[in-house]
């Protein structure tokens, strides 16, 4: 189980990284030359969810759509440097509890 969310995480910050690089471009005005390395962060993303502990592909990435929630605020903290409020921490909670059950319910022995 550790490894696998290990593997969730890992891909969810690839994912952010793919996806941050197309804001670069189209928000904040940078080179095209950031789709480079978010080329290369989103095929990693897409192949570390191969890796998983699961044996559908739908449970696998309902997992990682919580883990991708909690991510997506843990950057929002350190890159973007945006304090947390109560709902953020209230609701990555609730999300951590759901993906636990859902990935500890359905592991393969």
């Amino acid at each position: 189980m550790y490894l696998d969310l290990l593997i969730f995480f890992l891909a969810s910050i690839f994912e952010i990284i793919g996806c941050f690089s197309f804001w670069a471009i189209f928000k904040l005005q940078k080179s095209l030359y950031f789709l480079l390395p978010g080329f290369i962060s989103l095929f990693l993303f897409a192949y570390l969810l191969t890796k998983v502990n699961l044996e559908f592909a739908g449970r696998a990435y309902a997992i990682y759509g919580g883990v991708y929630i909690i991510s997506s605020l843990l950057w929002l903290y350190f890159i973007e440097k945006q304090s947390f409020n109560k709902w953020d921490i209230l609701g990555s909670l609730i999300i951590f509890l759901g993906i636990s059950i859902i990935l500890l319910g359905n592991q393969k022995t």
